[in-house]
Formats: C-alpha cells, structure tokens, sequence
C-alpha cells in the first residue's frame, strides 16, 4: 500500500514491477463518489474518443480490497498507469499531465544530448544532498561499471545469471 495525498493506493509486486490499483488511482484524481463507475465509463468514453482501450494497459489482479478480502481488481504497471491519467479529464489530474509533458521533453533533449542526462543526474544527487565529491565517485563507478559489462559481452557473457555471479566474486575479492 503506498499512500497518496492521504488516501491508500493498493499495489502489488508482480514480475518485477509493481501494478497499481487503477480504481485507487481513480480515486484520488478524481471527485468521483464511485471511482469503479467512473473507471468502468472512462474506458468506454476514451475507447469511442481516443481510440485507446485503457484495459489493455491492464491486469485483473487479486489484491485485498478495504473489506479484507482478496478481490480482483484491474491494476497497471508505472507506464500504463501514466497512460491512464493522461486520459483523466480532471483538474486533479492536471499537476501528473504537466510532470509527464515536461519529463517527456527532457527525454527527448536527453536524446538529442545524452550529456543532459548526466547533468540532471548530479543535480539529483545535489538536490538529495549529496556531496560533490561522493557524486563524482558515483559517476565514475557507474561508468567503470558500464566499461566493465562492455568487456563481459566482448568475451562472450550474455546471460544475467552470468553477470551476477562475476559481480559477486569481484565485490568478494573487493571486500573480503
């Protein structure tokens, strides 16, 4: 459960990500007093305007409903859940659309510039109060660390399991 503008959001951790309650999301963007009819209108409503299904983005889920039971509800992971909003027709939803058009913009610039994305990332750790020279070693282990998974490839490692095992021996030999 993670809390949003004081009201609960239901999530559940599945293949690596987490899926949200899309009824929760509702919820709280909205000042609908049923957030199910209103999720369950919405989907018809931006299937005949959009041409987007909304229920493609999503998966029925067995997550505990507010009685304690465990219920079936329609969950989307991060990206479909930001696909959803967009389609939220709400003044609530407006401050989501505005964060989502701006990241898209920097995305693109970052395309274009690839050095604005490093620059953004020490900022980030500037802004979480880091010290510059921690930042520094940060990025020069990120990438020493990409240098590295270069030449693992080169010599033929493919496999996830692969490039775990070498990173645990040489955090061993590293710190032991």
């Amino acid at each position: 459960m993670v809390v949003f503008q004081n009201k609960n959001i239901r999530r559940i951790w599945i293949e690596s990500e987490w899926y949200f309650s899309v009824v929760d999301i509702v919820a709280v963007l909205t000042s609908s007093k049923n957030p199910r009819d209103y999720w369950y209108k919405m989907k018809i409503r931006v299937k005949e305007e959009d041409g987007f299904e909304p229920s493609t983005v999503c998966r029925q889920l067995k997550i505990e409903a507010p009685d304690g039971k465990m219920r079936f509800t329609d969950c989307s992971n991060t990206e479909g859940i930001l696909r959803i909003i967009q389609s939220i027709p709400s003044p609530k939803a407006e401050p989501f659309k505005r964060w989502l058009a701006k990241v898209g913009y920097e995305r693109i610039e970052e395309i274009e510039n690839p050095e604005l994305a490093q620059q953004r990332m020490k900022e980030m750790f500037e802004k979480k109060g880091y010290p510059k020279d921690w930042i520094d070693k940060r990025l020069r282990g990120i990438t020493i660390r990409q240098n590295l998974t270069d030449e693992w490839q080169e010599r033929g490692i493919t496999k996830q399991m692969d490039f775990a095992i070498l990173t645990a021996e040489i955090s061993k030999a590293t710190f032991a």
